[in-house]
């Protein structure tokens, strides 16, 4: 077998080991925290700083990776990012205090960065159009279970070992990951450009600011005020970024990609439907632990069917959408999605149990048939050139997306708390909320013609055994 025949096989498993780390990641620790507090003799409220300042440095060096990747090559740029990824675990279980344990973060930031993007542009390189959708359909599986499996095995891990296992569990992993990214992961470069600097300095200062706004939105850290502040001076920055672009020759991400159409409405859909999606996460362990009073691994627990409903949907999701086109499968799910998040207002703890995880595992197909299309027809038509630039700034999005559903619910459940009735039903109100914004985001996939993706589920049974690799 070639080189090239090698790295076409493995790079999808590549891609999605990153994947899976990085969404493991985002969400393992926050069931840790209480542990991890007492064992620092720091107080939990303290804790907020490791998870924001992991995010804040994903949120500013995204942007760098495309440029890191198309400079020095994607396989030893990848490799750096799980190195420090990898590192940063293992310097993150041994800390023996917070800002240490920040400081690592910091390193595993700067890694989980590069990592899935870098990744992301590997495929987007290797693969004609024609071949992308199924292989992103398989990279996306562990992407989706990670955020699902993450408060169960967090839970798990503090209970039964120690906190400190939630980091020594990405060393494995991560090793993995760099010995076969060493074997199988082609090293794709483009003609060396100049980094832009003050474009990097507004763009990934104005997302800090952002994402910063946010967490502090959510977390209720500081005043609701002070936080749409930072917000809204993020949102300054990257306007300047905008206007900074049309004048320079070698943006850090170049606005003529905008003008790809199918890009800009993929970017605007992840954006609006995500403020949806991004909650479910966030809202239905805390309902059952806060409304229900169930333990955190049962409240984990209930979690799985979603996650058993992702990882199903991606065997039927190609067949759906050479059934129904891009269009009506996305503005179709989008509405499934916003009816079952609008349905759990309707459940109790005194009701069956299968009336929760049928809707559940419901969800999880809805999700996963939603996200995968939206990925590939945002990525569908950029040209080689833009590549690059349109793999971050879909990344970006994505990364600010979860983060606005987080917060925006946070904020219509503080809303809700502030009126009358009980607990269970401030979260009923919260659910049937997100659930009608989940509805009306999915009128951003109208913009779509029915033709758009078409090159992307052309039949491909006729295409020789190895070209389907």
């Amino acid at each position: 077998m070639t080189h090239s025949a090698r790295s076409m096989a493995g790079l999808p498993w590549i891609a999605a080991m990153a994947f899976f780390m990085q969404a493991l990641d985002a969400t393992i620790l926050n069931t840790a925290l209480p542990d991890i507090a007492r064992s620092l003799n720091r107080s939990p409220l303290a804790m907020q700083s490791a998870i924001i300042s992991y995010t804040l440095t994903v949120a500013m060096l995204i942007p760098v990776s495309g440029w890191l990747a198309d400079r020095f090559g994607t396989r030893r740029v990848f490799i750096l990012a799980v190195t420090l990824f990898t590192s940063g675990s293992l310097a993150c279980a041994l800390s023996p205090t917070l800002s240490v344990l920040v400081t690592s973060r910091v390193i595993q930031g700067v890694g989980g960065a590069m990592m899935m993007p870098v990744a992301r542009l590997a495929l987007l390189r290797a693969y004609p159009r024609s071949e992308l959708l199924p292989v992103l359909n398989f990279v996306t599986m562990p992407g989706l279970v990670g955020p699902i499996l993450g408060p169960l095995l967090g839970g798990a891990l503090v209970t039964w070992a120690s906190w400190h296992w939630i980091f020594l569990i990405n060393i494995p992993i991560g090793l993995a990951g760099i010995f076969y990214a060493r074997r199988y992961m082609p090293d794709f470069t483009t003609p060396p450009r100049g980094f832009d600097l003050s474009g990097f300095l507004l763009f990934g200062l104005g997302l800090v600011l952002l994402s910063s706004g946010l967490e502090l939105l959510g977390e209720q850290i500081v005043n609701s005020l002070l936080a749409v502040g930072v917000m809204l001076s993020g949102i300054v920055l990257v306007f300047f970024y905008i206007l900074h672009a049309r004048r320079h020759p070698s943006p850090l991400i170049a606005l003529p990609m905008f003008k790809t159409r199918t890009f800009s409405i993929g970017i605007a859909g992840n954006v609006a439907s995500r403020l949806g999606t991004g909650c479910v996460p966030f809202l239905m362990p805390l309902m059952l632990q806060v409304g229900y009073g169930y333990s955190a691994i049962i409240a984990g627990c209930m979690m799985a069917p979603t996650a058993i409903g992702s990882l199903l949907a991606k065997s039927t999701v190609t067949q759906v959408l050479r059934w129904l086109g891009y269009r009506s499968t996305l503005v179709g799910i989008t509405l499934i999605i916003g009816v079952l998040i609008a349905s759990f207002s309707l459940q109790s703890p005194t009701a069956n149990i299968a009336a929760m995880l049928i809707p559940l595992f419901l969800l999880g197909m809805a999700m996963s048939t939603q996200f995968t299309a939206m990925n590939t027809i945002t990525l569908a038509d950029l040209t080689d050139e833009h590549a690059s630039g349109g793999n971050s700034m879909l990344a970006v999005t994505q990364q600010l997306a979860i983060s606005f559903g987080v917060a925006i619910s946070a904020a219509v459940l503080r809303y809700y708390q502030n009126t009358p009735g009980d607990t269970l039903d401030h979260f009923h109100y919260t659910f049937l909320t997100m659930g009608v914004v989940t509805v009306i985001s999915g009128l951003v996939f109208t913009l779509l013609r029915r033709h758009d993706g078409r090159n992307l589920i052309a039949n491909r049974e006729k295409r020789p055994a190895k070209d389907q690799a």
